[in-house]
């Protein structure tokens, strides 16, 4: 872990130096060596696109994951230089698919709640959406040392995104209060449950644990929650040269998840909960249309589905 955060934090100091194509071809040959290695993370992402892509056979879905890596490298490598792009590069790097899905947001005064899945580049995501949609708030997972975190935080910051610490107390209020105040879009990447207090849902005909966090926020706040997604896409000439980088970032967002009625059948304690669930898993029907089509941009290297998490680790499945 020691090695990683200096890694990062050399990273995050002196890749923004290196000509693009160069850190370009540099980061596809880690990830080709990850790839080869085949280590744990890398028989994780494959054991998970098999399960949302049962049409595959075992030599396509290592294919896939090939191009797995590439894609999660890359997504490193942007996150290490983005805090260097200018605006007008950042703006030619991502295209707005949905627009009309959030007008309140972007050309009113509302705000909404976006959920996101470990697609794509989130964080060039976000650095286009505060000038462009609405000031962006989200949580970050705590990250070993300090130092890193705090350089986590710093660099969140530096590219238009106020990011507060999961787990750090009154964070789930802090994230209604801001939805409550108004043209502010709370993202959270909730495709895993960190907590052991998330939601059980299909995805892709799987049963997986997602987090409650996007449904509950946005019901206690009263506002909107739209599916949203990331991925990459080919840059081509004018808008290339603008870009300055030979991919560019989709960013899809989705009509909003109709808020499902409270079951009076069931008791108090319960109906909420029902609730929660029922939202959940509309925002998870997007997520998982993104999965089938854009399999290779899913950056999962971590246990999600049901059948593959460990009830001492996870004492929710005791009870589920």
């Amino acid at each position: 872990m020691a090695n990683n955060a200096k890694f990062y934090l050399f990273a995050w100091r002196h890749a923004p130096k290196v000509p693009e194509p160069i850190l370009r071809g540099l980061f596809n040959v880690v990830a080709d060596v990850a790839w080869l290695k085949r280590g744990k993370g890398v028989r994780r992402l494959e054991a998970n696109y098999a399960r949302v892509r049962p049409d595959l056979d075992a030599k396509a879905v290592r294919r896939l994951s090939r191009a797995g890596m590439r894609s999660y490298l890359r997504y490193f490598r942007e996150a290490f230089t983005l805090q260097s792009a200018t605006q007008e590069q950042i703006n030619a790097r991502v295209r707005l698919v949905g627009r009309e899905n959030a007008l309140d947001v972007i050309d009113g005064d509302a705000a909404a709640v976006l959920a996101l899945g470990h697609l794509g580049n989130w964080d060039l995501a976000g650095a286009f959406a505060t000038p462009n949609i609405a000031p962006v708030l989200t949580v970050a997972e705590k990250l070993k040392p300090e130092q890193l975190f705090a350089e986590f935080l710093k660099y969140r910051k530096n590219i238009g995104i106020e990011a507060l610490g999961l787990g750090d107390p009154g964070v789930f209020d802090e994230l209604v209060h801001g939805a409550k105040a108004g043209r502010r879009i709370i993202c959270l990447l909730a495709d895993r449950d960190l907590t052991a207090r998330g939601v059980e849902v299909n995805l892709c005909g799987q049963r997986a644990r997602v987090a409650a966090g996007p449904a509950r926020v946005a019901l206690d706040a009263g506002v909107d929650l739209i599916p949203t997604i990331s991925t990459y896409e080919r840059l081509t000439g004018e808008r290339r040269r603008a870009a300055g980088t030979p991919w560019g970032t989709v960013l899809t967002l989705h009509p909003p998840v109709p808020v499902p009625p409270l079951d009076e059948s069931l008791p108090e304690e319960e109906r909420r909960r029902a609730q929660v669930a029922t939202y959940t898993q509309g925002w998870v029907d997007a997520l998982a249309t993104a999965l089938r089509e854009h399999t290779e941009d899913w950056h999962m290297l971590q246990r999600v589905f049901t059948a593959d998490l460990d009830p001492k680790k996870n004492p929710a499945l005791a009870t589920s």
